[in-house]
Order: C-alpha cells, then sequence, then structure tokens
C-alpha cells in the first residue's frame, strides 16, 4: 500500500471533520427563506431564494464529497486503497494527501479527463 493505513485514516478523518464543519456554519442559510411581504421587498426576497439555492447545492456538494469519503474508508477497509481503479498501479502519496479521495492515479485521471473534452 503506498500510504500507511493510520496516515489514510487520518486524512480522511481530517476531510470528514472538515466537510461537517462547513455543513454546520451553512445550516442557517439553507433554512426555508420567509415570504412576509409586509416586511421584505421584492428584490430582498428574490435574494434571499438564491442564496437559499445556492446553499442548498452546495450542501449537495458536501454530501457527495462525504459519501466519497466513506467510500474511501471501504477501500481502506478491503486492502484497494491507494491504488489506482482503472490500471491498479500506486496512487501517489501527494495526490493521496491533496485528496485522499482520489480512485485514480494521475495519468488515469488524465487520461479521463481528456476524454470529457
Amino acid at each position: 500500500m503506498p500510504i500507511s493505513p493510520k496516515t489514510a485514516m487520518e486524512l480522511l478523518e481530517g476531510k470528514r471533520i472538515e466537510i461537517a464543519a462547513l455543513s454546520d456554519l451553512s445550516k442557517e442559510s439553507r433554512d426555508v427563506v420567509a415570504l412576509d411581504q409586509q416586511s421584505v421587498g421584492r428584490l430582498s426576497r428574490m435574494d434571499a431564494l438564491q442564496s437559499q439555492a445556492m446553499a442548498k447545492e452546495t450542501e449537495r456538494r458536501r454530501a457527495l464529497a462525504l459519501q466519497k469519503i466513506e467510500k474511501a474508508f471501504e477501500r481502506l477497509e478491503s486492502g484497494d486503497f491507494g491504488y489506482c481503479i482503472e490500471c491498479d498501479a500506486e496512487i501517489p502519496l501527494k495526490r493521496l494527501e491533496i485528496d485522499p479521495t482520489a480512485t485514480l492515479c494521475v495519468e488515469c485521471a488524465a487520461k479521463k479527463e481528456k476524454a470529457k473534452k
């Protein structure tokens, strides 16, 4: 394994804590916008609704990131963590330090990105 299980767990847990903290901070902006026409103007309501929509999208992305972290924990338990799911090569330590949920080596990630274009 290219990275020790302890280091991998620390990286993944750190990422999980970071996402949870950000989620707690943005909870208020995801709350339902009250449409009290007496106290709030039309543009203010539109701004509030737009902010709420952006906050909900951000939370959706955080939920996806947490799913990726859980899948990485599963790969860690099965012994597959740190190996590319395409070619089975070791994923470089620096890549895993940047993104501990990475499932592709640099070469396979580049190929996938190139295929998107």
